[in-house]
């Protein structure tokens, strides 16, 4: 049974910038702004940027960073996964 290596972008990201923390992020501002601010229009001027933000982040973001093939798999080291250039190759 063979087992696939699942390559995820989100190994590379600091604590802050892993998808639950940009959700809660997001939703806190988001439930301050719908608790605080009083014009619909307003509310909806703080909830546009955050929902393009977690569209970019959460959804487009990793799959560009999977297809983009830069990603290292679980079995390959960082040296392993860079291109080695010999000394006679560049001659």
């Amino acid at each position: 049974m063979s087992t696939r290596n699942s390559l995820s972008p989100w190994s590379y990201k600091p604590w802050w910038c892993q998808p639950w923390s940009i959700l809660l992020t997001g939703i806190i501002i988001i439930a301050s702004s719908w608790m605080l601010l009083d014009p619909l229009w307003l509310r909806i001027l703080v909830s546009c940027p955050i929902l393009v933000w977690w569209f970019y982040f959460l959804l487009l973001w990793p799959e560009l960073m999977r297809r983009s093939g830069g990603l290292i798999g679980d079995d390959q080291s960082p040296e392993e996964a860079t291109p080695q250039v010999r000394k006679s190759e560049l001659n």
